[in-house]
């Protein structure tokens, strides 16, 4: 009845079938997305202001200096590491306002059941970070041909009572899998968030692709006014937060 693709990227494979659908159709934006060139982490940190990049430099001699060891995990054992992944995703949330599905025993179930095989083929990779033989943080990154992208990690509050920066360890981790012969493009994933921009990223917009028949463009056109309205009800929140909540 109707054909919903979320998060597509531009340049993939759907959009070619979008182009050859003969019935009605509609494009409307997705999440954005903000992305790095895929180079080594001294070159990424060499686009920072000489400032920043200082600063970058001096949190990745901490992540030595503190012993910070990080290893590839083997597919056999995935499935430990992805457990141990949620625990610590929910011990860093703790007493925050924490994505709920993530707690969720059937996205434990999920994640085991489906990286596990995207592990063995090369469209995923589990690392762990060690500090004094233990697993303080585990990190899951998607691979593809185009792009490396972290999914999701969780890691112990312990690494910032250290003073151990979080985003510049995953980062340096993440970094790993991209270059000459992985994939040209180091994702940061759907969000805008102010952490993000640090690094200078480039901005892009997934859309969403919507295909119908004749008979049920009605479902379409549905789907296109709640997108609508979503999108003016946020602004509208949006603007009432900057006025400090006040209402009249």
């Amino acid at each position: 009845a109707l054909i919903d693709f979320r998060e597509v990227r531009p340049g993939s494979a759907v959009e070619r079938v979008y182009d050859r659908w003969r019935g009605p159709r509609r494009r409307v934006h997705d999440s954005l997305c903000l992305e790095l060139p895929a180079v080594p982490m001294d070159e990424l940190v060499a686009r920072l202001p000489s400032s920043k990049a200082q600063r970058v430099r001096a949190k990745l001699r901490k992540l030595t200096a503190l012993g910070v060891e990080r290893n590839v995990v083997r597919p056999d054992e995935v499935d430990g590491a992805l457990r141990r992944l949620l625990e610590l995703h929910q011990l860093q949330w703790q007493g925050r306002k924490v994505t709920s599905e993530h707690l969720q025993t059937r996205f434990c179930e999920h994640l085991v059941r489906s990286v596990g095989p995207m592990v063995r083929s090369g469209d995923a990779v589990v690392t762990e970070f060690r500090l004094d033989e233990d697993v303080v943080a585990v990190d899951l990154t998607l691979l593809s041909r185009r792009l490396a992208g972290g999914y999701l990690y969780g890691a112990h509050p312990r690494l910032r009572e250290r003073k151990a920066d979080v985003a510049v360890m995953l980062l340096d981790a993440c970094a790993e899998h991209t270059g000459t012969d992985g994939p040209g493009t180091l994702s940061l994933l759907r969000g805008n968030e102010p952490y993000k921009h640090h690094w200078r990223p480039e901005p892009v917009l997934n859309q969403r692709l919507l295909l119908a028949r004749k008979r049920t463009a009605p479902l379409m056109t549905a789907v296109v006014c709640d997108v609508a309205a979503r999108r003016r009800g946020k602004a509208l929140l949006r603007k009432w937060r900057e006025r400090g909540g006040d209402g009249p």
